[in-house]
């Protein structure tokens, strides 16, 4: 990849965490590692959705040490889709990309993707060896492939959380999901814009530590109920 080539560009990344007090130094530190290596301007925001261990802390002393990073605290868990949105409002750079603060991702898969927005407006990745156990594969290809019957779409992962976008897709973008309904929200409405979406695998790994929350039942009734509500406000253009 010629780095020169985005010199004009800038990004913000952002990590959306929730009790990931072993997880998120790392996870920056590797992003501050990759980050510096492009001839790019760059932010790091840490999405802290209402811990209730040291997540919160350890941003801060991170965000205190390095002008590059930022912290935004959620004072209660609000859920996954408000702290993508939070991450999402208070990115200030011309790209946007996400990674989930819990460290199955490697940020060094993310700079390949850049010269894809020269002809795209969203690059969306699937996990290539999902390292999750069987019950979760199962849900997320089934909710796959729901969303995209009833959008339209063809997208092979839509919760895969390494995702490259534009900015500017934001500012005309309304979104109302505070769960894990969130990425199927913005590729959607996205899509129903006009926007290019294109997709790239990734590798996944194995959680080092701390709790998933996504498989909690109350989760799931939440994004079923979401989702029926945002099928009748895109029908219905809202």
């Amino acid at each position: 990849m010629n780095d020169k080539h985005h010199a004009s560009h800038s990004i913000s990344v952002f990590f959306p965490c929730f009790n990931e007090q072993e997880n998120v130094r790392l996870t920056v530190e590797k992003a501050l590692g990759v980050l510096e290596k492009l001839d790019m301007d760059f932010e790091v925001i840490i999405i802290d959705d209402g811990s209730s261990d040291g997540t919160g802390q350890i941003a801060d002393e991170l965000a205190d040490r390095d002008g590059r990073i930022k912290v935004v605290h959620h004072d209660v868990n609000l859920g996954y889709g408000a702290a993508l949105q939070s991450g999402f409002a208070a990115a200030s750079k011309d790209l946007v990309f996400y990674t989930d603060g819990d460290g199955q991702f490697d940020i060094g898969e993310m700079p390949p993707l850049l010269p894809l927005l020269e002809q795209y407006d969203i690059v969306s990745c699937y996990r290539l060896n999902r390292r999750d156990p069987l019950i979760r594969k199962i849900n997320g290809w089934c909710w796959t492939k729901l969303v995209c019957l009833l959008f339209g779409m063809k997208i092979r992962d839509i919760d895969c959380a390494f995702k490259l976008y534009k900015r500017k897709i934001f500012e005309g973008l309304s979104l109302s999901s505070k769960g894990a309904l969130i990425d199927t929200e913005v590729l959607a409405r996205a899509s129903r814009k006009g926007y290019r979406i294109t997709q790239r695998g990734v590798h996944h790994y194995p959680r080092a530590a701390g709790l998933q929350t996504g498989a909690n039942i109350r989760v799931i009734l939440r994004a079923f109920r979401e989702l029926f509500q945002l099928y009748g406000k895109i029908r219905s253009g809202v």
